[in-house]
């Protein structure tokens, strides 16, 4: 080191209260990625709830930014994961379907994210983050999948969709693990979540880390301990009580976590998917003003809500409206962490250029959607979709029947109850034209789901 550097470090370090403090010094900011399951888009302060105080949620959005036209790349909760950890198009690699469980589908037991992908993990860590991801992956059960084989160095939660809030056994087809071994965990899920997030915050305080806290709260089933219930003992409904009380036990842990952090971080919130509202299946989620839930391309499937924060980075209490994705998480963090890619690369762009108003227009041209025979479009105000009974089947690659085909204008309805398909034929070709120009860029599925689907999944 020369003299001037030697200076310089000696500087820094005298002005560093604590280790935290020469970390945010050095302008490598930790990043945190926050994940609801199944969340109702009308569910949560800062998107219009009046029955489920969030008060940390609300906090959060008033510190940060909310954006209100966010979407994630499929209705289910295995396709999102997998473009979030990739910053793609899940279904540019195959990765077009759910994953089942073991016990409903045993072949599914050896798909996952295809080892061919890079994730944010991966990215990061060879950078000099420490890596740790707590909750539900559900991008693969077999070992080739784990977490800890794609990039993270921790990993607690489960490896299926959907688990138990209260279970202390340890299960031969969906345990929890600690690492790679299976243990025993007999605290409520989300509480643990959130305990073992704030306590790798305090124990990471030293060197830039990437956290991927995934919780599965409010996915069924429908769970909650006695001190979450006690607080909404006015719902009479059952079904919404037990689900508000799961969002509450999940807004507690979300606000700990939070306290837990120092400035320099960066901290992206979202749900993976709408709520599922669909008779059979409904967690007690609501999507208003929205239509349709999760399994639809209807708004109310792949419309979320979004928030990040980043504390003297990004203007606080503000409000976004140009459309954005969850596959725009990962060049977003990596920009935030000075380091370098391609911006081909991902179908993700970096926002904080748009956020800081360094950059006028739309992050996105159009975003696009296809599970099977599903599928949809949106190009500025405008959304061209079709929801199928075939959404199962083969995905088309060429539109050629326009009959099933819904065309919406989001800017004056919403909620999607206006089809002006038969009235703007021309508006309806070009965007079909423009879906079809995309889906011909992607893979076939890597697999196909059985007929046969357990409610919720």
């Amino acid at each position: 080191m020369n003299y001037l550097a030697l200076l310089s470090a000696i500087a820094v370090f005298a002005f560093c209260i604590s280790p935290g403090d020469c970390r945010a010094q050095s302008g490598r900011p930790n990043i945190v990625v926050i994940v609801a399951d199944d969340l109702g888009y009308a569910d949560i302060g800062p998107y219009g709830s009046t029955d489920i105080p969030t008060p940390n949620l609300d906090k959060f959005a008033r510190d940060g930014i909310r954006f209100t036209d966010a979407y994630v790349s499929g209705p289910y909760c295995s396709p999102t994961r997998a473009g979030l950890l990739t910053g793609k198009y899940p279904q540019r690699f195959g990765h077009e379907y759910n994953i089942l469980p073991r016990s409903v589908a045993d072949a599914h037991s050896e798909v996952g994210l295809p080892l061919t992908e890079s994730t944010i993990a991966d990215r990061l860590k060879a950078a000099g983050y420490s890596t740790a991801v707590f909750g539900k992956w559900h991008l693969g059960t077999a070992p080739r999948f784990h977490p800890m084989s794609r990039g993270f160095e921790e990993f607690f939660g489960f490896t299926d969709g959907a688990h138990s809030y209260m279970s202390p056994k340890i299960t031969d087809r969906n345990p929890l693990y600690e690492g790679r071994k299976p243990v025993a965990e007999p605290a409520y899920l989300t509480d643990v979540l959130a305990d073992r997030a704030v306590e790798y915050v305090k124990r990471k305080r030293t060197q830039p880390f990437f956290l991927y806290l995934a919780f599965n709260a409010v996915h069924t089933p429908l769970e909650a301990t006695d001190k979450y219930l006690k607080r909404f003992a006015h719902i009479r409904d059952e079904t919404r009580r037990t689900y508000a009380a799961m969002l509450s036990a999940m807004d507690d842990g979300i606000g700990r976590t939070l306290d837990a952090l120092d400035d320099n971080t960066i901290v992206f919130f979202f749900s993976d998917n709408g709520g599922p509202t669909f008779a059979g299946g409904t967690n007690g989620s609501n999507n208003a003003p929205l239509r349709g839930s999760k399994r639809t391309s209807w708004e109310g499937g792949v419309r979320v809500p979004f928030i990040v924060k980043w504390k003297g980075r990004l203007r606080p209490a503000t409000t976004y409206t140009h459309p954005v994705i969850q596959l725009d998480v990962l060049p977003t963090a990596l920009a935030a962490a000075g380091i370098k890619f391609n911006a081909k690369t991902f179908d993700g762009v970096d926002l904080l250029p748009f956020l800081n108003r360094k950059r006028s227009g739309r992050p996105h041209d159009s975003l696009y959607w296809r599970t099977g025979g599903i599928m949809g479009i949106r190009n500025g105000d405008w959304k061209l979709l079709r929801m199928s009974d075939e959404a199962f089947r083969e995905p088309p690659f060429v539109i050629t029947d326009h009959t099933q085909l819904e065309l919406y204008n989001l800017k004056d309805d919403i909620s999607e109850t206006k089809n002006l398909a038969s009235t703007n034929p021309k508006k309806l070709k070009e965007l079909a034209a423009d879906w079809t120009r995309w889906t011909k860029t992607l893979a076939k599925p890597g697999w196909t789901p059985p007929a046969a689907r357990p409610a919720g999944q």
